[in-house]
């Protein structure tokens, strides 16, 4: 005994901490998130960045054609890459918005499925019938999984890879938590849970529709310089002038400009989300 104990100390002073998760891993998770509340989860995060280099050529090589000016190509190469990212956040953004007046009657329909006796599989599955139309498909799948398999924990795994909410990962837990434990508060916990829903929605309803205006004038001044460089760049003589090295630092110094004007924008309007903590 005292030798293994030995052993298993001196193993674990040269053993190397494993990391569950890198940097990579970390983009890779976020923006499948994305994809997914975007509702384009069969595209990989791998897909869409090389939808976007492609894409980025693509405006360049035409631009290049178009203007004979490459420093002007560019600058909308570099647009065209960041486009596919902002078209699927922009998505995802606005179906969260969509979702969160539907999350308060997905919790109501789990609790009454529960009061009137159901069990937890069965109070999920048949939300793909009778819950809200944005959101039968995922609860479906898990009816399906549940009937192939048997395993609630791995089809509850499977349900918060498909949603990929945070609203949804707390029901899950909470769901996952009274099968493993039991317990008699999980009615009074949904009902709690929808109130603060509905509370949550009608707040970031009144703030978004308060700043929606700012935002997008905000956005049609970042731009507005950008639509006036692609009417000029169809000019020759102005395309000339941007082809000379100070031609070239005016289109960096503008460029500079809009992307940290866009961004200021952007967190003093963005609203705070809630993070996946129990993915």
């Amino acid at each position: 005994m005292l030798g293994a104990g030995l052993c298993c100390v001196w193993w674990s002073l040269w053993s190397a901490p494993v990391r569950r998760t890198r940097r990579s891993d970390g983009w890779q998770a976020r923006t499948q998130d994305l994809l997914v509340q975007a509702g384009a989860g069969q595209v990989t995060p791998g897909a869409l960045a090389a939808t976007s280099a492609a894409l980025g050529v693509v405006v360049l090589v035409v631009g290049s054609a178009l203007t004979r000016a490459p420093a002007i190509a560019a600058c909308f190469a570099v647009m065209a890459c960041a486009a596919p990212s902002a078209l699927v956040r922009g998505r995802a953004r606005r179906r969260r918005t969509q979702l969160r007046d539907v999350w308060p009657e997905i919790v109501d329909h789990l609790g009454s499925g529960i009061r009137a006796g159901l069990s937890l599989p069965e109070a999920l599955g048949q939300l793909g019938d009778r819950g809200p139309v944005e959101l039968r498909e995922p609860f479906a799948a898990f009816a399906e999984d549940y009937r192939a398999t048997g395993r609630f924990g791995e089809c509850l795994d499977a349900l918060k890879v498909r949603l990929a909410d945070p609203v949804a990962d707390r029901i899950v837990e909470a769901l996952r938590i009274t099968r493993d434990v039991g317990g008699t508060d999980l009615g009074r916990l949904l009902r709690t849970l929808s109130g603060f829903l509905r509370e949550d929605a009608r707040t970031r309803g009144e703030l978004e529709a308060r700043q929606s205006w700012t935002v997008y004038a905000a956005r049609l001044a970042v731009a507005a310089p950008w639509l006036i460089l692609a009417l000029l760049g169809t000019r020759p003589e102005a395309a000339h002038a941007y082809n000379s090295v100070t031609g070239g630092l005016v289109l960096l110094v503008g460029a500079a400009c809009s992307v940290v004007a866009y961004a200021v924008m952007v967190r003093i309007g963005r609203l705070p989300e809630d993070p996946r903590v129990l993915r």
